[in-house]
């Protein structure tokens, strides 16, 4: 048994669940690659305190946030149901623990557990949602507001208010110019709502915070809230199998 914390998706689930899923422990580094756009997925992630973003890369180098998961989330869910390839790249933002399992025992798992079959298929319309609400933000929305809306959801997926990001992701995947990303972030850091450190970001207020972010922010959140009603921790922590490494696959990206 390892107990410790645990994905809320999976909490959420049955113990029956967790026995069939077989999960693995892992700790995922910053900047790593689940998976690459077309490549096959063979292991769905369940973050516990990292997260991940995923990305639509662009032939001039670029590469354009979708949607992002974490603790209250899956990433390559969809292959269980025979998508076997991605049609995003999954790269670790902020580095932390995740448990995972092969899509195979996860397939099998949704086809005899009613449950999980309905909470995954909920959560993938919740993640479609996401990347539905990303593309409207990012078309409508002030980079003030968007801004402010990502450090909002970081800090609900991360489970903590110290996020391990830089600027120059922030622009990358917002797709502004860094200096406009630096001195809406200057603004911020006067007004109370986060200190900025080389390289971390610390949330402060997250009320001021959420005055300033667009209702995408309340939309996402309350999307993934429906789908998971209120986790058992314990339940799944002594389903859970040995730390394993996690390789990395080799990409250019952000």
């Amino acid at each position: 048994m390892m107990v410790g914390p645990t994905n809320n998706l999976l909490a959420a689930l049955p113990s029956s669940a967790g026995y069939a899923l077989r999960l693995q422990r892992h700790v995922l580094n910053k900047d790593q690659v689940l998976f690459d756009v077309r490549a096959r997925i063979s292991r769905v992630y369940f973050p516990v305190d990292a997260v991940v973003s995923l990305v639509i890369p662009l032939s001039n180098g670029q590469a354009v946030e979708t949607a992002m998961a974490g603790r209250d989330g899956a990433i390559g869910a969809l292959a269980a149901f025979g998508a076997k390839t991605s049609t995003s790249r999954a790269v670790v933002q902020i580095p932390g623990e995740c448990l995972s399992c092969e899509v195979e025992a996860l397939a099998s798992a949704v086809a005899n557990i009613p449950e999980l079959r309905s909470i995954i298929i909920s959560h993938e319309q919740a993640l479609l949602a996401h990347a539905h609400q990303s593309a409207a933000c990012n078309a409508t929305h002030h980079l003030e507001s968007r801004l402010a809306r990502r450090l909002l959801r970081a800090v609900d997926l991360h489970g903590r208010q110290e996020l391990w990001l830089t600027q120059e992701y922030l622009a990358q995947m917002l797709g502004a110019r860094r200096t406009t990303v630096t001195l809406i972030a200057q603004s911020f850091q006067n007004a109370g709502m986060i200190k900025y450190r080389r390289g971390r970001i610390i949330v402060c207020d997250t009320v001021k915070l959420q005055n300033v972010s667009c209702e995408c922010y309340r939309v996402v959140k309350s999307n993934y809230e429906a789908v998971i009603p209120c986790p058992n921790v314990q339940q799944v922590d002594s389903q859970i199998g040995t730390t394993v490494q996690t390789p990395s696959i080799s990409a250019s990206g952000p």
